[in-house]
């Protein structure tokens, strides 16, 4: 299918981490490494409690998330892997899901809805399926609607750049 791509990828929203036990990746981002907590939430539905950390200042910080299963023999398994997700801003997250969706990009169950910071999101899955055979080559990615502020600010980058 041809055709321009109506969304953009505008850059990092998070990386997220999984472990056993949150408590030993906090003693290396926190502790060690300085980043603050920004917020905590548990969402029984996905198997998690994570802890969201912020690296970096203003609508460009990227959330670390440290990820720990609330049930370690439930699905999904968000220990495993350790690098469990990336999460990129988009632009447009429904018209990004529509047309990946029409190039044979695998979607993870659940579709469309509101992740633990506010923003509407979806997964690519890890793996293609015979219906959808496009998937993360092994990693799942979190597309995230970015928010008025961060498509502004990317906006403002690029012309100062001369990029679009």
């Amino acid at each position: 299918m041809s055709g321009s791509r109506p969304f953009r990828v505008l850059g990092v929203q998070q990386i997220a981490l999984g472990g056993a036990d949150k408590q030993r990746l906090a003693k290396l981002w926190v502790d060690l490494l300085g980043l603050e907590r920004a917020g905590s939430h548990t969402i029984a539905s996905e198997n998690v409690d994570e802890d969201i950390l912020r690296a970096g200042t203003g609508p460009l910080a990227v959330e670390i998330d440290l990820m720990q299963p609330i049930d370690p023999d439930a699905r999904p398994r968000v220990s495993e892997p350790a690098l469990h997700h990336v999460g990129v801003w988009v632009d447009d997250l429904r018209q990004a899901v529509d047309w990946l969706t029409k190039r044979g990009v695998h979607f993870a169950a659940g579709g469309i809805r509101r992740g633990a910071a506010g923003h509407d999101v979806c997964f690519i899955h890890p793996k293609g399926s015979a219906e959808s055979p496009q998937g993360g080559e092994g990693v799942l990615i979190e597309l995230v609607q970015a928010p008025a502020e961060i498509i502004a600010t990317y906006a403002s980058l690029s012309v100062a750049s001369g990029t679009k």
